[in-house]
């Protein structure tokens, strides 16, 4: 008869040995333990899939496909390897990526920039001057909704991109490895996102101060 996994760290909180204790007996077919997991952490989990799907009605629909996939994997959940809101986390975020790969047609970006896979130069400073970043801009920013205007304006590979890269903390080899994508072309997607998020939040900003002025 298979036991529950590893022990958990002696320096996790409480919380973690709880939701790894819940894992463990949802691994073992516990449907009570699955059901107090879900309720322990659907909350966050839709968060981490909204940053990346943010049509609510289709992000929910994805976090009834991960605790699916939850229900099915949670044997292999490991805690020597890692803590069980990281784990489940990550099955969020793949969960809703191949989300947004279903449901784009996978255009072909046209550039006359040449991706270059050997860059070094990190594609932020390329932007630096004395202008306020894309950051910057968005904290200033009054209404959300001028957020979700501007990234909508991006393409889909842009703004996967910096979903992942700026709400979901990811490096860009990371990018590159979740989106299956050469670095190079992520870092150019990146780029370009910033670029036109940082226009497009500068004209954001203005139209705050003249209404704010009126």
């Amino acid at each position: 008869m298979p036991q529950p996994g590893p022990t958990p760290k002696s320096d996790w909180s409480e919380r973690s040995v709880e939701l790894s204790s819940l894992l463990a007996r949802a691994g073992l077919g516990d449907r009570a333990a699955f059901a107090t997991l879900y309720q322990r952490t659907s909350a966050h989990l839709l968060g981490v899939v909204l940053r990346i799907q943010r049509d609510r009605a289709l992000a929910e629909d994805i976090l009834q496909e991960v605790f699916v996939n939850v229900w099915r994997a949670a044997q292999s959940f490991d805690a020597a390897q890692s803590q069980p809101l990281t784990w489940l986390t990550s099955v969020a975020r793949n969960r809703a990526i191949d989300s947004l790969r279903r449901a784009q047609s996978q255009p072909q970006l046209k550039t006359n920039v040449i991706p270059n896979d050997d860059e070094e130069t990190d594609v932020y400073d390329s932007l630096a001057d004395d202008a306020p970043g894309p950051l910057d801009l968005l904290s200033r920013a009054s209404d959300v909704r001028a957020l979700d205007q501007c990234m909508q304006s991006l393409s889909a590979q842009q703004r996967q991109s910096v979903a992942l890269a700026f709400f979901d903390g990811l490096s860009h080899a990371e990018v590159a490895d979740s989106m299956r994508q050469p670095l190079g072309t992520v870092k150019s997607w990146v780029r370009r996102a910033l670029m036109s998020l940082k226009n497009c939040l500068e004209s954001a900003v203005q139209r705050d101060t003249k209404g704010a002025g009126s």
